[in-house]
């Protein structure tokens, strides 16, 4: 099984400098909705994620866009948690860095499509 999450924004573009610029990841299929994108997906290490805007949702499948969805929840797992935080360096940060009681090192942000992301590495 593979799981691939789908992030619904109003805008795919403001979202773009945080996931490619800051997080690494690489453009690699994108589908253009008029003047702006409809659709792109990303990838790293193995690692895919799709942003996708609402309006492209009410013309592909407008049974799920009925009404604007909440943010979408991510927990990502990194292997490198400095380098996480060395690219997060400056961005605003939702949920400050934590030690949980479940052996994790945790640190949250809002990306700009307004989605919680928390990543977190596992304490040796």
């Amino acid at each position: 099984m593979k799981i691939t999450p789908v992030l619904v924004v109003e805008a795919i573009e403001p979202c773009l400098p945080f996931w490619i610029g800051r997080m690494g990841f690489e453009n690699v299929a994108e589908v253009p909705e008029g003047d702006r994108l409809g659709f792109v997906m990303l990838v790293l290490n193995g690692a895919e994620l799709m942003l996708q805007t609402f309006e492209s949702v009410r013309k592909d499948a407008p049974q799920f866009a009925t009404t604007r969805p909440g943010p979408a929840s991510l927990f990502i797992e990194v292997d490198d948690f400095s380098d996480t935080l060395k690219r997060l360096e400056g961005y605003p940060v939702a949920l400050e860095e934590r030690t949980t009681f479940y052996g994790m090192r945790e640190i949250g942000v809002l990306e700009p499509g307004g989605n919680v992301v928390v990543f977190a590495a596992r304490l040796a």
